[in-house]
């Protein structure tokens, strides 16, 4: 989600309970900025509330191995245009 100024900011909710977290990504959105602050905020969660992450296909997510490394959390790419997709399979997985 992009503001009229030069900012950014990530929506991540929760699938089962809809619990919203609306992370600032103050260093733009990034693929490094976007990894550095999912890290630091989706760590602050109890385990059992980072079990996976879904996304959109951005290249904003091109250090998703990062996320997964340091979270022990599993990213997975929905279809184009469909966030709404549960992380069924491993070809939504992107490869580098």
């Amino acid at each position: 989600m992009f503001g009229v100024r030069p900012s950014a900011v990530a929506t991540l909710v929760d699938r089962a309970s809809r619990y919203a977290m609306v992370v600032a990504l103050p260093d733009g959105n990034k693929a490094d900025a976007v990894a550095r602050e999912l890290i630091e905020h989706m760590g602050r969660l109890p385990t059992h509330l980072r079990r996976s992450l879904t996304w959109d296909r951005g290249s904003e997510m091109a250090r998703h191995a990062a996320i997964t490394t340091a979270l022990s959390m599993p990213v997975f790419f929905c279809d184009p245009h469909h966030p709404w997709q549960p992380p069924v399979a491993a070809r939504h997985q992107r490869k580098h």
